[in-house]
């Protein structure tokens, strides 16, 4: 899961001390009137008029009511992910402002860094719209910040018309082995899997020494083949726990397909 604190997930209270576009710099005196997540970038709009969005908030203080306790977050840099050739995604250096200390844990590709995302989690692991002005600290090493960089951007339309949204709560499912779509994974940090599906967003790589692992949902899995590490749940454990998978003895990409999945995978 991710590193970032869970309990900034919530509303950011200000935005202080900052230099915008021009270099005119913003005062502690100065706070956000509304502050929103729009895709991965902050918008913010100030007590003075002025509105600052993206990499413009390089530098700006986020403070965030936690615990009834206020965390002050420093925007260190924000940089657009080089993996990302649509160029939506910004990455942002979130830092606790009293220590410098990174906020996120590193990913597989070294980065510490995040961006915010409009919603909130479920208590089962989905992620859900939610009123305006919610949204989460995500992390490059987590589940929920892999799948935004994988191309399951969850603001956006998938090819097909449907929400993107679906795909990426599929994605978390997927990447967490939370076969039965309640929350619980059954996964081990840094377990190779070869993720695709229909529309491209990824396809699969062909590695001879994967074979099918499942079919994905926002709802867990639809079948498996086999569980992707065993001496964290077996097979014939699983369907004890979600019986409806005990309903699909053959499980491959023809059958999840026809059964509704959206993602598919394969491991060890």
């Amino acid at each position: 899961m991710i590193r970032c604190p869970s309990a900034l997930r919530a509303l950011v209270l200000a935005a202080l001390a900052f230099s915008g576009a021009g270099g005119a710099a913003h005062t502690a005196e100065t706070t956000a009137v509304r502050v929103e997540a729009v895709g991965t970038a902050f918008r913010v709009t100030l007590s003075d008029g002025a509105v600052r969005e993206g990499r413009e908030l390089a530098g700006a203080v986020l403070v965030f009511r936690a615990d009834d306790a206020l965390v002050r977050i420093r925007i260190a840099s924000i940089v657009p992910d080089p993996e990302d050739k649509s160029g939506r995604v910004l990455l942002h250096d979130f830092r606790y402002e009293a220590t410098d200390e990174p906020i996120c844990s590193p990913a597989p590709d070294g980065t510490q860094l995040g961006f915010p995302l409009a919603g909130r989690t479920a208590p089962d692991g989905r992620f859900l719209a939610a009123e305006p002005g919610t949204f989460e600290l995500v992390c490059t090493a987590g589940g929920q910040g892999k799948c935004v960089r994988f191309g399951y951007r969850p603001w956006e339309t998938a090819p097909d018309g449907t929400p993107m949204l679906d795909r990426y709560n599929a994605c978390g499912r997927l990447l967490r082995a939370d076969y039965c779509g309640d929350g619980d994974g059954w996964t081990r940090d840094g377990t190779l899997v070869d993720i695709w599906d229909d529309h491209g967003i990824q396809t699969p790589d062909g590695d001879a020494a994967l074979t099918f692992e499942a079919g994905w949902t926002p709802a867990g899995a639809v079948c498996v083949a086999h569980t992707r590490i065993p001496e964290n749940i077996s097979l014939d454990l699983l369907t004890t726990y979600c019986p409806r998978l005990a309903a699909s003895p053959t499980c491959n990409e023809a059958t999840a397909r026809a059964a509704g999945a959206l993602l598919f995978n394969r491991s060890r």
